[in-house]
């Protein structure tokens, strides 16, 4: 569970959410990356990589504090995403970062208490707001973090 106080903190499960959150993506990033090609639809040419990050991974947009293990590793994700963007763009990759929303899921049902019905979305229309978020991107917006309703974040 997530911890609600730096008393809670736990070295096993920081690690394990870095491993997740951050270490799986890097990885995914490194193999995927030199055998993305680009592709064509209306004039544009480029591919995209995205990761599935969290609101909770936004340093600026942190007004409760809490989940730490959880937070840091999706903010280190965050990084990951930004720096390679860096990386990536030269070749015609676009890197962002996606907040999915609240997804009625067996891993987000413990906190949907304080969520709003119409904020808790089914798997099928998260899936469907991220594609269309994907569809719209444009390589200038390589580097860049946005919510299910293509709302930037800020990091």
């Amino acid at each position: 569970m997530p911890e609600r106080n730096l008393s809670q903190v736990d070295a096993d499960w920081m690690i394990e959410n870095f491993k997740v959150n951050t270490v799986g993506p890097a990885l995914v990033m490194k193999h995927f990356s030199p055998l993305m090609i680009t592709s064509r639809k209306e004039g544009r040419v480029f591919s995209i990589l995205a990761t599935i990050s969290a609101r909770v991974g936004s340093i600026s947009d942190n007004q409760l504090g809490g989940w730490h293990s959880y937070r840091i590793s999706k903010a280190a994700q965050n990084q990951l995403s930004r720096t390679s963007s860096l990386e990536l763009k030269r070749r015609g990759t676009a890197v962002v970062a996606l907040h999915p929303g609240t997804v009625n899921t067996d891993l987000s049902e413990p906190f949907q208490g304080n969520v709003r019905p119409e904020k808790l979305f089914p798997v099928d229309t998260a899936t469907v707001q991220l594609l269309d978020v994907l569809d719209s991107l444009e390589i200038s917006d390589s580097g860049k973090f946005f919510d299910y309703a293509r709302e930037p974040i800020e990091w």
